[in-house]
């Protein structure tokens, strides 16, 4: 049997919340999590739309029935099955997506990106292959992927702020993960904050206020 991958073009789903203009001072890329949809995971994030941010959410290529062969869709990022191959292509869907969104950058703009869950690793990734430029990483109830390479990435990581959160409750992460993550980095010389919120795999709107208003 011969196996051979060759390009081809696919039609991303991205949503937003808020239009660029000479007030706009932040932009947010926030990546879902396994198995749901940008559009959905937006709403989590309509308190940010104050005029002075723009949050941008796309979404995973790899769409799929929840539960079983009708229903709610979600995406996926990426799969165990061919997964440089995946991790190549959303590395070059989020570089055009941002690269698409950069005329319309007013200046002095801020970038947050946030990856939540399967969407952290994913970020990770993006940020050390594709050089975008970052103020803020926010990983969101996840960790750096096991196969990152902070010898390549170590520069651009110790000139971004970078926020770990994760609530005391998150059923699917262990009681370790923050701990163990925080001193891998410190073991790079990187020192993330650490920020914790009573709940569960979810997102916080308290915690992103404070976030967006510079408090955490």
């Amino acid at each position: 049997m011969k196996a051979f991958n060759f390009s081809v073009t696919r039609t991303a789903n991205v949503y937003q919340l808020g239009e660029f203009s000479a007030e706009t001072e932040t932009l947010w890329v926030v990546c879902h999590g396994y198995g749901q949809r940008a559009d959905y995971f937006l709403r989590h994030f309509q308190g940010l739309d104050t005029g002075k941010n723009v949050i941008v959410a796309p979404e995973g290529l790899s769409r799929f029935y929840r539960e079983g062969y009708s229903g709610h869709v979600g995406a996926s990022w990426m799969t165990k099955y061919n997964r440089e191959a995946e991790i190549h292509d959303y590395v070059n869907y989020l570089n055009q997506l941002f690269e698409s969104l950069k005329p319309e950058f007013p200046a002095d703009l801020k970038v947050n990106i946030l990856g939540f869950s399967q969407g952290g690793a994913t970020v990770c990734r993006w940020l050390t292959a594709g050089k975008i430029p970052c103020t803020r990483l926010i990983l969101w109830a996840a960790a750096f992927p096991e196969d990152m390479n902070f010898d390549f990435s170590l520069e651009m990581l110790k000139q971004t702020n970078i926020v770990m959160v994760y609530g005391t409750e998150d059923e699917l992460i262990s009681k370790e993960m923050p701990e163990k993550q925080y001193e891998l980095l410190r073991s790079y010389g990187i020192t993330p904050q650490l920020v914790s919120f009573t709940g569960g795999h979810k997102l916080d709107a308290e915690i992103l206020r404070q976030l967006d208003l510079g408090i955490i």
